[in-house]
């Protein structure tokens, strides 16, 4: 805890600022591209939205009031610039956003960046059936291993609500494997 305050402190020094997001980038940059892009499905958007992101954090870290960890705060951000991004598209397409994700799964087959096989795709598929915050919450918890109060203090919702939302999530995708 004290080599993160130290870390912020290093953050929000214009003298030492710049060595110190350096670092702050080789530390997050993938694992926040990866709940990015479980979110936004393609490589480039992710890699948009994540770049995004980063600004965002570099824009705002003078503002950082250290209630949340940094990386749950970051995890926030990068979070709610991958719905927008979504909700961004599917204005511009004049399609909701689900409707939205369900076009980015039709093309991850062809994405050169994807790697996985047919039961991969068929979760990718599953997942995208889900709401939006049921989604979230499967990345974090079956994908990213969070524990319920990383997640709560990263979307903001109460413990026993992101279980349910799990719980639900978890049986929807069954359901849909099994058909």
């Amino acid at each position: 805890m004290q080599e993160e305050k130290a870390f912020i402190k290093r953050l929000q020094n214009k003298e030492t600022q710049n060595d110190a997001f350096k670092e702050l980038l080789n530390l997050y940059k993938e694992r926040l591209y990866w709940h990015i892009r479980k979110i936004v499905i393609s490589h480039d958007d992710a890699d948009d939205v994540l770049q995004n992101t980063f600004i965002k954090v570099f824009k705002n870290i003078g503002k950082f009031n250290e209630k949340s960890k940094l990386y749950s705060w970051m995890y926030r951000i990068a979070t709610n610039e991958s719905i927008t991004h979504i909700n961004k598209k599917a204005i511009k397409y004049r399609i909701d956003s689900d409707e939205i994700r369900k076009q980015m799964i039709d093309k991850l087959e062809s994405d050169v960046y994807f790697d996985g096989d047919e039961i991969q795709l068929k979760l990718q598929e599953a997942l995208a059936t889900l709401p939006q915050k049921q989604h979230l919450v499967f990345n974090m918890k079956y994908f990213e291993e969070m524990k319920y109060d990383e997640i709560s203090e990263i979307l903001d919702t109460s413990v026993g609500a992101l279980k349910a939302s799990y719980h639900h999530a978890r049986k929807k995708i069954e359901k849909y494997l099994k058909e």
